[in-house]
């Protein structure tokens, strides 16, 4: 938080492209597996910035800032993504958004939703009508394939109303009720792991495209319920 909205240095890991990271990326990383080190020493850590520790079957996933164009933007969208697997299948996670004070964290048979005094529990919209729907994706250029760009604008066609530059928070929106879709592709494991468990606890439901499991990232759906889900595959699969 020190350095939201501060004119941090970037720095950028691609060499053709942007793929920004700040030193908010890295020490929020580097505490956060200081803490989880502490408690499970045998546990397995995956972070976007540095890397994979550990061989274990309980597995922590980690992405300090998930929207880091958004932290460098000064826009509060981003989010810090704790997730814990088992097997390969994530059964809790976090998402926290600092600025404006909000945590959606979920365990087995809880989703919840928390700012301030106030702990709610996380129930999606309930939504099983593409044509109604409301989705989410962070940029429409992801989809960046004449095949990919084409299942875009099928889903586009096919709902209601479409909102961009969500990233992370999107994810949690759906899971507390205000949105009924995100799709989106290319997804690392920490860019999604820890809001597996937050929709699949508060009714919805997430898959990848072919319908495997997320949590290890993909192409990537997320839906109010799994009617809505199975309609927005069947239309991704026949694009």
């Amino acid at each position: 938080m020190p350095l939201f909205r501060t004119q941090l240095a970037v720095d950028n890991k691609l060499a053709s492209g942007f793929d920004p990271v700040t030193e908010a990326d890295k020490g929020a990383e580097t505490a956060i597996r200081a803490v989880i080190e502490a408690a499970f020493p045998d546990h397995a850590i995956i972070g976007e910035e540095w890397g994979t520790s550990g061989d274990s079957r309980f597995s922590w996933i980690i992405d300090p800032v998930d929207g880091t164009r958004a932290f460098i933007s000064g826009a509060p969208v981003w989010g810090t993504l704790i997730g814990f697997a088992i097997d390969g299948v994530a059964v809790a996670g976090l998402m926290s958004q600092p600025f404006i004070g909000e945590t959606f964290l979920a365990i087995p048979g809880r989703s919840t939703y928390r700012r301030g005094d106030a702990a709610l529990h996380n129930r999606t919209s309930g939504a099983t009508d593409l044509d109604k729907a409301r989705v989410f994706t962070t940029t429409p250029r992801l989809f960046n394939t004449s095949e990919l760009l084409f299942k875009w604008e099928a889903i586009e066609a096919a709902t209601r109303l479409q909102r961009f530059g969500m990233d992370c928070y999107g994810y949690a929106l759906l899971a507390a009720g205000q949105a009924d879709l995100v799709i989106e592709p290319y997804l690392n494991t920490y860019d999604i792991a820890a809001l597996v468990p937050i929709i699949r606890e508060a009714g919805g439901a997430i898959s990848c495209w072919d319908g495997s499991e997320p949590t290890g990232g993909g192409n990537v759906v997320a839906a109010a319920t799994p009617e809505l889900l199975a309609k927005a595959l069947a239309l991704v699969n026949a694009s």
